[in-house]
């Protein structure tokens, strides 16, 4: 049986005795003293000793054993209460006991021996001094009989035997407890007086009068005790045997330092142990990629330093314990400074700068979010990976760069698996250990110029990097331990989309960077290029003034392209050119002053100019069109021309044009001969004449269906004899039946149209939508007009429809003929020269 003691408390006095009023009501109220116990529930049936010495504990025993009353004993709530206060404290059922023998000890306690006889229900307390009474009435009890309550009464004897078995705390004398099976009432009073089980726990096992209810309650208790003591052994069990296992390898351990101190090997191999042992303990890897560096770790201490494979290994260890499996740097979630930093660094890019803080706005209501995949695509010099460097400034990660470019061996990404000498990891996993950290900003660097051959693919390779769904387990041929890339924040960049494979083209968000405006370039010379060149080159900004006439004479005339490389180096050459003039002047005793650079100056510095506009020039004559070409380094103005010559209706095209743009000539041909009547022409002005189509630049390759309305305006140009309109450009695909479809690249070719000095430009009718990114300083000065067939496009290109002029037929009786239009071309006339027919 427990012996669950009470706190004790010296007496402060001794307080005066008051009898206990038992007097019995008609329904078996009465009032009786009241000992609160500590820790412990008093069932009936069941003996229990306990140790008394609080003040009114003692003043109601002495009560109780001057008088021959008995107590009810109630249990506490909180057994830290030293003097409780009813009923607050106190449960509202007890215990009728009688005391059956009380000892006096030391210090004035008194150490009890108390039975249970009957559970009370407590109504209300009366006193508090000298000691606590209470008015208690029994608990009404249903004695039920029959052989369910005898199966019961078995199987608690059965349940309660096995828990004795299991259970560690129980002591020797619960284990010879006599359980009473032919009295279950006793039985299960007594078994829940021993059970181990919390106070409350007990307390709603008292109250119950049905005695089958309180079998079942009971057996429950016991039947559940089994099993947590059960689980319990077991889970210490496998403690220990991991204690076991750890010691053993412990010991081993020791064994082996003995035996290598024994055989002359050196402590320093030992420390090398001990320091990727502890490496490995804090590199924080998950539970696979630790589990293959201690057994690479256990191979490595039993190989010989002078093995080959020992190199090997050590090499392994050293990626996997310097790898940033769990270090992260925070991100900096402040939209409104990281704006200013992205303004600070770039101008313009608005579409760029929106998604950055859309990403960061997510993030920080989102913690967990995986992530994003973007890819830049511009032409070369737009700021692409000058972005991804001040993204990563804006957001306080680190920043990791990996050029793509002509990499053509898949293993470049996955890394060589370690059979091979020499293994090492791919450029992915590289980029991250030296970053530190397993979510920094990763700038894939020309993404479109990857390569593939027997080597393998690359591009294949990284379907799984720039996959959300499958880069938390990216798998590295060289570690072959999963890795997770979903916190890492993947840019990549391109010139052109074309190349890229659509599988890799789809785990991507595109985002385009057109080239800059006039304008545009101004301000970012302003802000960015010239501050920098004027550090570089060791210039003070009181010494060199550029004005912005000078600035536009750069961009215009030595420098043609859709990105700022170029103008930066003209703005570093004019720098330099002037430093060398002030220390000149310095070396001279000169007084230097400081230097204004003006569209003169720029000349003088800079030479003539290298570019210049050729639109009136080139196009103000028959079989001449402008058309709008998107290149990897922007929009361009493309130059068709065309001519004929005596032949045998074969049509010539050379420029080194791809397929695509000579079946556009094709097409174009074969719409003009099926409606020749329309423009005055007759079937055999094809069959006598070669004509011959040609695209200016031929050193440089030219494809896509864009140039068709074009190729159809020189060749009709020529064919009539009629030049277009001055300053217009077009673009636009075009059918057999005359239909102009939509292109691609339209603000690219606007920009291009604008720097030529074009005026009107002929769009698709469905490329219309395509101007709402088209910022509306480059709509200035600009018409656009859309066109959705061949002949609303000749309208426009001519002013009217063009048709052949024929010379009239020679005079009878063989005069002379009538001379030629003015500005009519010889060579371009059905009929030879007069010269050529006179002789």
């Amino acid at each position: 049986m427990t012996d669950d003691r009470e706190g004790r408390e010296p007496r402060d006095s001794q307080a005066p005795q008051q009898d206990q009023d038992t007097t019995a009501r008609d329904d078996g109220a009465r009032v009786i003293g009241v000992l609160p116990l500590r820790n412990s529930v008093l069932f009936p049936h069941a003996v229990m000793p306990i140790s008394v010495g609080r003040r009114k504990t003692l003043a109601l025993v002495e009560n109780a054993l001057e008088t021959d009353t008995p107590i009810c004993v109630v249990s506490q709530r909180d057994a830290a209460v030293d003097d409780p206060t009813p009923p607050d404290d106190l449960y509202g059922h007890g215990t009728v006991a009688r005391v059956l023998k009380a000892i006096r000890v030391g210090g004035g306690n008194i150490n009890l021996i108390i039975q249970g006889i009957q559970r009370v229900e407590i109504r209300r307390f009366t006193q508090t001094e000298p000691f606590l009474a209470a008015e208690v009435v029994p608990v009404p009890e249903q004695h039920e009989q029959g052989i369910e309550i005898e199966a019961l009464a078995r199987n608690l004897v059965a349940q309660f035997r096995k828990l004795v078995e299991v259970h560690p705390n129980l002591s020797g004398d619960v284990s010879e407890l006599s359980l009473p099976e032919d009295d279950p009432d006793r039985l299960a009073d007594l078994v829940a007086s021993v059970l181990p089980i919390p106070v409350a726990e007990k307390m709603e096992l008292l109250p119950v009068g049905s005695l089958r209810r309180r079998l079942e309650l009971v057996t429950e208790r016991v039947v559940r005790e089994i099993q947590v003591t059960e689980l319990g052994s077991q889970i210490q069990s496998r403690v220990m045997d991991e204690v076991g296992k750890t010691q053993r390898q412990f010991y081993l351990r020791e064994q082996m330092k003995a035996i290598q101190r024994e055989l002359g090997e050196g402590d320093d191999r030992t420390r090398e142990i001990e320091e990727l042992r502890q490496k490995i303990e804090a590199a924080g890897m998950p539970d696979e990629a630790r589990e293959v560096a201690e057994r690479e770790l256990d191979r490595l201490s039993a190989m010989s330093p002078a093995s080959a494979e020992y190199t090997v290994a050590r090499t392994y260890l050293d990626w996997l314990v310097n790898l940033p499996w769990s270090k992260v740097t925070e991100d900096k979630i402040d939209l409104h400074e990281t704006r200013r930093i992205l303004d600070e660094d770039h101008y313009d890019l608005e579409k760029v700068k929106d998604r950055i803080l859309e990403y960061l706005a997510v993030r920080k209501r989102k913690p967990d979010l995986k992530g994003p995949i973007i890819c830049f695509v511009g032409p070369p010099g737009t700021g692409k990976t000058s972005l991804g460097r001040s993204i990563a400034r804006s957001m306080g990660r680190k920043f990791v760069r990996v050029s793509l470019g002509g990499i053509r061996d898949e293993a470049e990404i996955r890394g060589h698996r370690r059979t091979y000498v020499g293994a090492l990891p791919g450029r992915i996993i590289q980029g991250l250990k030296r970053a530190g950290t397993k979510n920094p900003v990763f700038v894939l660097d020309e993404i479109d110029k990857l390569g593939a051959d027997f080597r393998g693919d690359p591009a294949s390779a990284l379907l799984e990097v720039l996959d959300p769904e499958q880069n938390f387990q990216f798998s590295d041929h060289y570690l072959e331990v999963p890795f997770d890339l979903s916190q890492v924040f993947f840019i990549c960049t391109a010139n052109v989309m074309d190349t890229i494979p659509p599988a890799l083209r789809d785990r991507m968000e595109v985002i385009s960077l057109p080239g800059y405006t006039e304008e545009e370039k101004l301000e970012i010379a302003r802000q960015h290029l010239i501050p920098r060149q004027i550090r570089e080159n060791g210039l003070e900004d009181a010494e060199i003034e550029f004005t912005e006439e000078a600035l536009k004479k750069v961009i215009a005339d030595y420098t043609r392209e859709a990105g700022l490389r170029n103008l930066e180096r003209e703005i570093a050459s004019l720098c330099r050119k002037i430093a060398r003039r002030l220390v000149e002047q310095g070396e001279s005793g000169e007084q230097a002053g400081a230097i204004r650079v003006t569209p003169e100056l720029v000349e003088e510095l800079l030479g003539p100019p290298r570019f210049w506009r050729e639109v009136i020039e080139r196009a103000n004559q028959p079989g001449v069109a402008i058309g709008l070409a998107y290149t990897q380094a922007g929009g361009d103005i493309l130059f068709i021309e065309a001519t004929r010559m005596p032949g045998r209706g074969k049509l010539l095209i050379t420029g080194r044009l791809g397929d695509v743009m000579k079946e556009s000539a094709q097409a174009a041909m074969s719409w003009i001969r099926s409606n020749a009547g329309r423009f005055g022409l007759e079937p055999d002005d094809f069959d006598k004449w070669d004509v011959h189509v040609h695209v200016p630049a031929g050193a440089i390759p030219k494809d896509g269906p864009s140039a068709g309305v074009t190729i159809a305006m020189a060749l009709l140009s020529l064919l009539t004899g009629t030049p277009l309109r001055p300053m217009l450009a077009m673009t636009g695909e075009i059918t057999l039946r005359g239909k102009i479809l939509p292109v691609g690249g339209i603000k690219e070719k606007c920009l291009a149209a604008k720097r030529a000095g074009v005026r009107t430009v002929i769009l698709p009718t469905h490329n219309e939508k395509d101007l709402v990114d088209i910022q509306p300083e480059l709509r200035e000065n600009l018409e656009f007009r859309f066109v959705d067939d061949l002949d609303e496009a000749i309208e426009l290109a001519f002013g009217k429809l063009p048709r052949r002029e024929r010379p009239p037929a020679p005079a009878p009786g063989g005069g002379t003929a009538h001379a030629l239009p003015p500005g009519h071309d010889p060579a371009l006339s059905e009929e030879p020269p007069p010269a050529e027919r006179r002789a």
